[in-house]
């Protein structure tokens, strides 16, 4: 009887062994940077010594069921990142700007009213204009729709955005009633047959 618990335990111990050790397996390592051009990365591999704002993250097999972007969506902003360069240009500007959110496409916002967003601009087209939109090393300069979506769907951007899992929020909280004050009145409904007096 000694013999066979003693086995039985030593069973138990190598099938949690072997369970803890494929959950170990499963988890991975990823990093998050800001690299020196101002683009969000996720990589696997330790962020450079010149990264901004690095973060390690251990995330399990089932990332794609609790990511907020579809997979096709996450594999084109991992190979073709897009920015937007913007600045308070009004209409043209904001139509931009709700293009790309309205396809659910991650984006980074450069503003070029700024010495450094003009900068990363004039290095990118040799100009000022604005709204340009990049994907990957293709830009479009000016607000061109048909443009833009070709870009972006030629990158493997999906048309729609992925639907929500999530409830956006909590439905608003009724207003609370005010109290009457000392100043006003209670007036009562007319009794059958005519108004009061």
């Amino acid at each position: 009887m000694t013999f066979a618990n003693n086995r039985a335990a030593s069973i138990f111990a190598l099938i949690a062994l072997v369970a803890a050790t494929a959950a170990t397996a499963q988890m991975q390592q990823v990093y998050r940077y800001v690299d020196p051009e101002g683009r969000v990365v996720y990589s696997d591999k330790p962020p450079p010594p010149n990264a901004r704002e690095a973060q390690a993250k251990r995330i399990g097999k089932n990332t794609i069921e609790t990511s907020d972007m579809s997979f096709s969506a996450a594999m084109a902003q991992e190979r073709f990142p897009v920015t937007l360069y913007t600045f308070g240009c009004g209409t043209v500007c904001d139509t931009a700007s709700s293009m790309l959110n309205k396809r659910g496409v991650p984006h980074t916002v450069v503003d070029v009213g700024q010495s450094d967003g003009a900068d990363k601009l004039k290095r990118l087209t040799g100009g000022l204009d604005a709204p340009v939109l990049q994907v990957g090393d293709q830009y479009a300069t000016g607000y061109n729709e048909n443009r833009w979506q070709n870009l972006l769907s030629d990158a493997g951007y999906p048309k729609t955005p992925a639907p929500r899992t999530t409830p956006v929020g909590r439905a608003p909280a009724p207003a609370p009633t005010p109290e009457p004050s000392t100043a006003t009145q209670a007036v009562s409904p007319p009794a059958k047959g005519g108004y009061p007096q």
